[in-house]
C-alpha cells in the first residue's frame, strides 16, 4: 500500500523538494460532487487539523466540480459559502460547474448537462420532480432560474481558473505540458486528462489537480491527482501542504457512518 503513495517517476530523484512558503500553509480539497455530508465532515476535520498545527497563513483551495453526480450539490455550495465566509477558502471553476452556468441559457449545453450528473444538481434545489420530469429544456432552465438563488450562481461565476502557492500550481483538471502558464487554454484547465496525465516530464510547478478518478491519490513528482470519486466511492480526499511536508486527510463513507483518516506522504 505504501508505494501507492511513493514518486511514481525515477526522473523525481533529481527534482528538489517542492515548498511552499515559510509560514504559509496550504489545504486542497479534491472533487466533492454533491456529496454535501463528506465535505462537512472533511471541513471539520481540516479546520481541526490548521488549528492543531499551530499558527500560519492557510488557503484552502477547492479544486472544482462541487456539484453534479451526488445528491445534494445545493448543500456543497451553500457549505463552500459559508466556509468562504469564515476563513481564505479560493474556488476553482470545474467543467461541470463550467457546463451548471451555461445550461441557464444554452439548451444544447443543458441536454449534456443534465446526463452527466446535471439531473441530480437540479433537484437538489426545491423543485418538484413530478414537474421536472415532464418539464421541456426550456421550461427546466425557467425551474433552474426559479430556484437556484443568486447568490449560488455569483458564487460560482467568481470561481478562478488557477491558483498558485510556492512550487504548487492548483488547477481543477490540470495544464498542457510545453505550453507557458499564462498561454494556458482555460479548456484544458477545466477538461483536460492526456497529455497531461501521462506526462513524465517536469511541469515547472507540481501540479494538484482533480478531474480523473484514481483509487487512491496519484502521487507524482511532477503532478498530484486528489480525485477519489467521492460520489462514487463514498471518499472525498483534501491534501495538507506545509513547507516540504504534505498530508493527506480523507473523510470516508461506509454502512451509513462517515470516518475520517490522516495519514503522512512522501
Amino acid at each position: 500500500m505504501l508505494s501507492k503513495f511513493r514518486n511514481l517517476f525515477s526522473s523525481a530523484e533529481s527534482v528538489p523538494p517542492p515548498a511552499i512558503p515559510a509560514g504559509s500553509r496550504a489545504y486542497a480539497v479534491g472533487d466533492i460532487h454533491g456529496r454535501a455530508d463528506l465535505f462537512a465532515a472533511l471541513i471539520e476535520a481540516v479546520d481541526q487539523d490548521d488549528v492543531a498545527r499551530g499558527p500560519a497563513q492557510c488557503t484552502v483551495v477547492l479544486l472544482g466540480d462541487l456539484v453534479d453526480r451526488g445528491p445534494d450539490s445545493a448543500g456543497v455550495i451553500a457549505l463552500a459559502r459559508d466556509w468562504s465566509e469564515r476563513r481564505a477558502v479560493r474556488a476553482l471553476m470545474g467543467n461541470h460547474e463550467e457546463m451548471f452556468l451555461d445550461s441557464f441559457d444554452n439548451e444544447e449545453v443543458l441536454r449534456q448537462f443534465l446526463r452527466f450528473g446535471g439531473r441530480e444538481t437540479v433537484l437538489s434545489y426545491p423543485i418538484d420532480p413530478a414537474t421536472y420530469t415532464a418539464a421541456s429544456l426550456v421550461e427546466t432552465q425557467a425551474l433552474m432560474r426559479a430556484a437556484v438563488p443568486a447568490q449560488d450562481i455569483a458564487y460560482l461565476r467568481a470561481m478562478e481558473d488557477m491558483v498558485t502557492i510556492g512550487d504548487y500550481l492548483f488547477v481543477h483538471a490540470g495544464i498542457r505540458p510545453g505550453v507557458p502558464l499564462d498561454q494556458q487554454r482555460i479548456g484544458d484547465l477545466r477538461w483536460i486528462r492526456e497529455p497531461f496525465t501521462s506526462c513524465k516530464d517536469s511541469l515547472g510547478p507540481v501540479v494538484i489537480y482533480g478531474h480523473t478518478i484514481y483509487d487512491s491519490p496519484e502521487i507524482g513528482f511532477n503532478r498530484i491527482g486528489i480525485d477519489t470519486g467521492a460520489y462514487q466511492s463514498g471518499r472525498l480526499t483534501a491534501i495538507g501542504l506545509e513547507g516540504t511536508n504534505r498530508w493527506l486527510i480523507e473523510a470516508t463513507e461506509t454502512g451509513g457512518t462517515i470516518s475520517v483518516s490522516q495519514r503522512s506522504i512522501a
